[in-house]
């Protein structure tokens, strides 16, 4: 078993940040596993709902970007991230894989 941490990153897609962290998440740190889930509904500190029904296909809804890669990569990629993310929308934890 190989020790990893796990990131999840909790975005807005409104504001238009995945692109970008998927092209560095990709380009620049060649991490392993990364996978976007876009939520059908959520909502934040604002505690304004976000949701998306069959009639209406909102562009604001929640997306949860989720990589994982060795510990100290992570460490450093977490650092260098700190001025993009808000704080608390991301968080890590460790795991082990086969």
């Amino acid at each position: 078993m190989n020790e990893v941490t796990v990131v999840r990153i909790y975005l807005t897609e409104g504001k238009h940040q995945l692109n970008d962290l998927m092209a560095r998440l990709h380009d620049d740190y060649q991490v392993k596993g990364v996978t976007a889930f876009r939520g059908i509904a959520g909502f934040g500190q604002t505690g304004k709902m976000h949701s998306s029904t069959l009639l209406d296909v909102s562009l604001d809804l929640p997306i949860v970007l989720e990589f994982f890669d060795t510990p100290e990569k992570i460490r450093a990629i977490v650092q260098d991230l700190e001025d993009v993310i808000k704080p608390g929308h991301l968080v890590f934890w460790s795991a082990q894989t086969n």
